[in-house]
């Protein structure tokens, strides 16, 4: 049986978040990319963080500073909060959610409400409020 998903969904990794971490599936959601993306947070997938980023936000990204981010930080859990659009018939879609976080031994909040919009009919992240 596989480990738990890191987006605390309660469905095996393997059957929940690592088939789009591992390309064999595509989320067909804004939520289920929102959810593969704190997966990969998690388990420090920098490729897949830097794929499903928006075109025009991922040459803002530096591979090296994420990956970075991603040693440092342990992804304690998620709550999603609300969520707009975002599925398979839709162009754009916003999801809200509450990230659990340690940070350097201390746990954080992180609020975000993040913007995701399809690309050559793939999902991708595009932005987001935060706290």
């Amino acid at each position: 049986m596989s480990r738990p998903c890191p987006c605390t969904s309660k469905v095996p990794y393997d059957r929940c978040c690592g088939p789009f971490i591992a390309g064999t599936k595509v989320p067909e959601s804004a939520e289920l990319l929102m959810r593969s993306r704190f997966s990969a947070y998690a388990l420090g997938k920098v490729d897949y963080l830097i794929e499903t980023t928006a075109e025009a936000e991922r040459g803002a990204l530096d591979r090296e500073d994420l990956a970075t981010y991603c040693r440092n930080i342990r992804c304690v859990a998620l709550k999603i909060i609300a969520r707009t659009a975002g599925g398979p018939g839709d162009e754009t879609g916003t999801v809200k959610f509450h990230a659990s976080l340690q940070v350097n031994g201390k746990r954080q909040l992180h609020v975000e409400l993040s913007r995701f919009v399809r690309e050559e009919g793939r999902w991708r992240y595009l932005d987001g409020d935060t706290n």
